[in-house]
């Protein structure tokens, strides 16, 4: 069976906030996606508030000026911005004991994002209305801010230790401040919100103008007050900032 979001009992409908803004960087992770398109998520703000241990694995992150901060989102009443929308195989992503329509990631989902809750939440269909001429409202997963305590009580400590305190990390949740972007990872994100139309189709009123601007403007920090589109213009050389060549596929947009 179908539902209102285009996900069926065998697909699962996605929200891509960061690098999954472009379908190309998506099918980097779900080579098999289907129906990419544009949505709004609701009540939630989009920030750069948390390090990634991913970004010193991969030796990106600068923990002497503070430059290693992924992305996430956060419930936050009033806030919204433009995602991504997809739908892909449920091949392992869903605990398969899930009672009724309820979304529970299965072990494998958890083991790939491991710092966040991954849950569903509402978003619109940008590209839809109803008959009364509202948009539709259908839910979707996403990857949004968790907390330390539940980190550890689902991966023990021995891991926060190996992938957080060893790298100097005391924390992953609990910045109000001085925390800032993975440049590198940034720089992919807006690369990503920029294409995610064709260059062909690219204006500022069409899909590829509506998520970059979103994206600029509807992103902030972790003063929850700066927006990305402030912070690069005040460290423009951000832009500038290419990942190594090891990377350069999976880290341009």
């Amino acid at each position: 069976m179908t539902s209102a979001d285009g996900a069926d009992d065998d697909h699962i409908t996605i929200l891509g906030f960061g690098s999954l803004l472009s379908e190309k960087s998506s099918r980097t992770t779900f080579p098999t996606l289907k129906n990419f398109r544009l949505g709004r998520v609701l009540d939630h703000r989009r920030t750069f508030a948390h390090p990634a241990s991913i970004f010193f694995q991969r030796n990106i992150a600068k923990l002497e000026t503070l430059e290693m901060s992924s992305l996430s989102v956060e419930y936050k009443e009033g806030f919204s911005m433009v995602c991504s929308v997809f739908e892909v195989p449920n091949e392992g992503l869903a605990a398969a004991d899930a009672p009724g329509n309820n979304f529970v990631p299965s072990q494998k989902f958890l083991d790939r994002e491991e710092e966040f809750e991954i849950t569903k939440v509402r978003y619109e269909e940008l590209a839809t209305s109803s008959s009364s001429g509202e948009q539709e409202i259908n839910e979707g997963v996403i990857c949004r801010r968790s907390t330390d305590e539940a980190y550890i009580a689902r991966w023990g400590q021995e891991r926060f230790q190996k992938n957080y305190l060893d790298y100097g990390i005391k924390t992953i949740w609990e910045w109000n401040e001085g925390i800032r972007p993975c440049p590198v990872y940034l720089r992919h994100c807006v690369l990503a919100a920029w294409s995610c139309d064709s260059e062909e189709r690219w204006s500022k009123d069409g899909v590829g103008g509506v998520c970059y601007k979103s994206f600029l403007d509807e992103t902030y920090l972790v003063d929850r007050v700066t927006t990305i589109r402030e912070y690069i213009d005040q460290y423009p050389e951000i832009m500038a900032t290419e990942p190594p060549d090891s990377l350069k596929e999976r880290y341009s947009g």
